[in-house]
């Protein structure tokens, strides 16, 4: 096996904790045996309409726990899951998902009419699963993603216990791909090898995983997940990149994705589910998202408590140093952490608040990593913070970690 993936790590965790929550969405709450279960008939109904070795999914729906539910099937049965704008129309669609060379489309109901506006468009899709959110009966073209979630996978090509395994099986080398929004022009598509975003982004929580899969083993990866992984909360769409990257993170430390139920920006709504889910982590983007959070709760300053929070995530947009300082007083011993991306570099630099922060180097405001090597293009386990949940406080201004320039293609 080439490297760390996805699949072998979180059906180990499902293992280890199978009564855990592993997604929180207003009332539904999927446990972590019930994610690897359904996780595990998807990729076998999958395999079953003639999928092959990398082949394209793309996941064209809101957030919903069907959105990680599907990429964790693609890694399972060898495929690759791609994320589609919910905010795209017809011709977007099309070449997306025809650039993307996508042999399934899985979508919401809301998008049902779109969708099969552009069905003839692209040939090479001969799947269409259906996500029921209340818009509507299922397309006579389309199959019910709950029947394809429910596929038996005790057949030909499942793995030990019960794991849906094909016969290419599952590598480090197997990719993922995120499109880009277009605004240079048509959305592209940047492919991620799972074991270079494992290191590039577990590994901060975990320093096992900043290390060689096959020199250190999925068995000491475990061993370094914290007992009560703190649930994350993710603000954003999962189909960007801030928020589909932390939630693969998220999971992979052990917790909890926490998604809100509604589909538009509701800031008592965010505040009222970090306050009962007691969220540990917060993936957010930017302004848009932390100026709100700040008025709330200057506004309201005993209504919410959110002392829970430790760490902070933000990309995209730019986050503020006003909008930091109006945070720091409400969670004094959080960590801020800031992912930027410029010509196709991802870099995360992160800080904590002034009154637990370490200084910084004379001149510098994001103080370079002690120990990244650009062999790895990963931080030492020196400079992560502790194993086992987030990085502490006093740690957290060092983990920093960079990634090697990802190749962006049309895939093949």
């Amino acid at each position: 096996m080439a490297g760390w993936n996805f699949a072998e790590l979180w059906e180990r965790i499902a293992a280890q904790r199978p009564d855990a929550d592993a997604q929180v969405q207003g009332d539904r709450r999927i446990s972590w045996g019930e994610f690897d279960r359904r996780a595990d008939g998807l990729a076998r109904f999958l395999l079953d309409r003639g999928a092959t070795h990398q082949d394209k999914v793309a996941i064209y729906v809101h957030n919903c726990p069907e959105y990680l539910e599907t990429s964790f099937a693609c890694y399972k049965a060898g495929l690759v899951p791609v994320n589609t704008n919910y905010r795209y129309v017809e011709d977007e669609l099309a070449y997306l998902w025809d650039n993307a060379d996508a042999m399934a489309v899985v979508f919401h109901g809301t998008f049902a009419d779109r969708v099969d506006a552009v069905r003839t468009r692209v040939p090479t899709v001969t799947t269409w699963l259906w996500v029921d959110d209340g818009s509507g009966p299922c397309p006579a073209w389309a199959t019910p993603y709950e029947d394809a979630a429910a596929t038996p996978t005790a057949t030909s090509g499942s793995g030990s216990g019960g794991h849906t395994v094909a016969e290419w099986g599952r590598s480090g080398d197997d990719i993922l791909m995120i499109y880009t929004g277009g605004t240079t022009g048509m959305p592209k598509g940047t492919m991620w090898r799972q074991d270079d975003l494992i290191r590039a982004l577990c590994s901060t929580g975990n320093p096992v995983l900043g290390e060689e899969c096959e020199t250190a083993g999925y068995d000491a990866a475990l061993e370094a997940i914290g007992a009560n992984a703190a649930p994350g909360l993710l603000a954003c769409p999962l189909m960007h990149g801030t928020g589909w990257f932390t939630a693969n993170m998220y999971l992979t430390s052990g917790g909890s994705v926490v998604s809100l139920p509604s589909r538009h920006f509701d800031v008592e709504e965010l505040l009222d589910v970090i306050e009962a889910e007691k969220v540990g982590a917060l993936t957010i983007v930017g302004d848009a998202f932390a100026k709100p959070m700040v008025s709330a709760l200057d506004a309201e300053p005993d209504r919410w408590d959110i002392s829970s929070v430790v760490l902070i995530t933000s990309s995209g947009v730019m986050w503020s140093e006003s909008a930091k300082r109006g945070c720091s007083p409400i969670t004094p011993a959080c960590c801020w952490s800031t992912a930027s991306a410029r010509r196709r570099r991802s870099g995360w630099a992160s800080r904590c608040p002034p009154a637990t922060r370490p200084p910084a180097p004379p001149r510098l405001r994001w103080a370079p990593t002690p120990g990244w090597s650009p062999r790895t293009d990963a931080t030492s386990s020196r400079a992560r913070g502790r194993s086992g949940g987030w990085p502490s406080a006093a740690t957290c201004h060092s983990a920093t970690t960079r990634t090697r320039p990802s190749r962006p293609a049309r895939s093949s």
